[in-house]
């Protein structure tokens, strides 16, 4: 019976309408395609890894095999049949993918490539905002949740149904609770602004500016044992070049740091009204330190706080990544400790001294903290030198994690659960759109050439005129529906207390 089994698997791998030619040649040209898988480590559990042949041929034959078994598909875009791909990598392996093309009425073989399948799941789904590329164009936003294993995709919300011609509404970063699609929160600008936080099954939107902050949550972290947000406080400004390749900047006018109780809807001071610089919190997997990006203002613009000047030395901002010991009995920290002094790092792509790191992030295990560097600044988004860096939490050592970088942006970057891959939105394919690339994280480490978000149309990634911000990674789902959370923000928001 398991023979049968076996041949039966094998046959339902290979029952295709496509055959490979029985003839053939072996094609001088190179094949090209899109995307390029060739080399990359992937889960076993993700969906069809698609891919379109630019090369010009009559017509297609791809084989795609592991071991003795294999799937046929024909056509010049690939698209395996979904239940038969996940039949085929199910346990692992090394996936040879081989493609035939018919020119002149003759077949020929392409050269081949070769994709590792992991032994390793990554998390179900991914959460992502997608953006339009304008600078000040914010009605047409939504976060978008995408089921990895599949090409389903879900609006999680669109500031389509709650905005009007005259009032439009803007949405910024997401955050989840410890990957779960039950928990998370996301902040809502100009028309009908407020936190929305989802917990605990109910939808809520909360009034985080009070009459002791500056402004309302703006970079979330969400405390990995406690329902408590710490959030970096913004006031923004941009900066448009006409000669520099970044072409625009976005910096702090001023920043604090604030803690938020979601229970007791309050707000406790961590660190306001310095002349200091805090953006991008984040915890530490055990909760007891909260570590953060920060510049000194006096260093960066020295004396008084206009913005023309803020704005004329916006390449002085050098960020540092610091620590404060959190108590959660008291809601206490601790004094303030260096972590990575960037500013006196040397650059890899420039002369002027001095770097500039954001967006630290911990491997669930606490082993490596990765952050983004950059020349300047604290939007990386914007800065084609931006590469990602990797910090050893117990040796101190850090390294770039090269084969992660391009020579344009690399920016937001986020774990798996189970630590064995990341996430890292880049602009590497054209410099204008950010698109999720995944990369697989070896118990070294060491991280592996990184493959684009794969589309049930191969070409989506490059038709579709939108960047994938912040993308994150969660094991369940978000079942809150769009209308049940436009229904909540169109009501007045709860206002929260500030702590005394």
């Amino acid at each position: 019976m398991r023979l049968l089994s076996y041949i039966l698997t094998v046959l339902l791998l290979v029952s295709c309408s496509a055959n490979i030619p029985a003839e053939y040649s072996d094609l001088q040209e190179k094949v090209e395609v899109y995307p390029d898988y060739n080399g990359v480590f992937i889960p076993s559990n993700i969906a069809p890894l698609t891919f379109h042949i630019f090369t010009e041929a009559e017509d297609y034959v791809t084989a795609i095999k592991l071991g003795d078994r294999q799937i046929v598909v024909s056509g010049q875009s690939v698209v395996p049949d979904i239940d038969e791909w996940h039949e085929l990598i199910s346990e692992g392996g090394e996936l040879v993918v081989e493609p035939y093309l018919k020119k002149g009425g003759k077949w020929y073989k392409g050269a081949s490539w070769t994709m590792t399948v992991e032994n390793s799941e990554i998390d179900q789904y991914l959460v992502y905002r997608l953006v339009s590329p304008g600078y000040i164009l914010y009605a047409d936003l939504s976060i978008n949740q995408r089921d990895l294993t599949t090409w389903d995709e879900n609006v999680i919300y669109d500031t389509r149904i709650t905005s009007t011609e005259e009032k439009s509404q803007c949405i910024n970063c997401h955050s989840f609770h410890n990957y779960n699609g039950g928990e998370f929160q996301f902040h809502a600008r100009a028309a009908l602004g407020g936190t929305v936080i989802v917990s605990g099954g109910t939808v809520n939107k909360v009034n985080l500016k009070t009459d002791s902050t500056m402004s309302a949550g703006v970079y979330p972290a969400w405390h990995p044992k406690d329902n408590l947000i710490a959030y970096s406080l913004n006031n923004t400004g941009q900066v448009f070049h006409t000669l520099d390749r970044n072409k625009v900047e976005v910096q702090d006018v001023a920043s604090d740091m604030v803690l938020y109780d979601v229970e007791a809807n309050t707000v406790y001071p961590v660190s306001i009204g310095t002349k200091e610089f805090e953006c991008f919190p984040t915890w530490s997997p055990d909760g007891e330190w909260l570590y953060y990006s920060k510049a000194d203002y006096n260093v960066a613009a020295q004396e008084g706080f206009e913005w023309d000047e803020l704005r004329e030395n916006y390449y002085k901002f050098k960020y540092n990544i610091v620590r404060r010991k959190f108590n959660l009995s008291d809601r206490s920290f601790g004094e303030e400790e260096m972590v990575l002094k960037a500013d006196t790092m040397t650059s890899r792509y420039y002369r002027e001294p001095g770097l500039s790191a954001t967006l630290p992030r911990f491997s669930p295990d606490g082993k490596y903290l990765i952050v983004t560097l950059g020349s300047f600044g604290v939007f990386h988004i914007w800065h084609r030198d931006a590469d990602i860096y990797q910090i050893n939490t117990e040796t101190g050592e850090g390294r770039y994690m090269d084969a992660l970088n391009s020579s344009d942006v690399e920016s937001y970057h986020s774990w798996s659960s189970n630590g064995k891959w990341m996430v890292v939105s880049s602009r590497r394919e054209d410099g204008a759109y950010t698109r999720p690339y995944i990369s697989y994280i070896d118990e070294r480490g060491n991280a592996h050439k990184p493959f684009v978000l794969p589309q049930k149309n191969p070409l989506r990634n490059k038709q579709l005129q939108r960047s994938f911000n912040v993308p994150e990674f969660i094991n369940t789902p978000v079942e809150v529906s769009p209308q049940d959370i436009a229904g909540r923000m169109k009501r007045d928001a709860q206002q929260a207390k500030f702590y005394r």
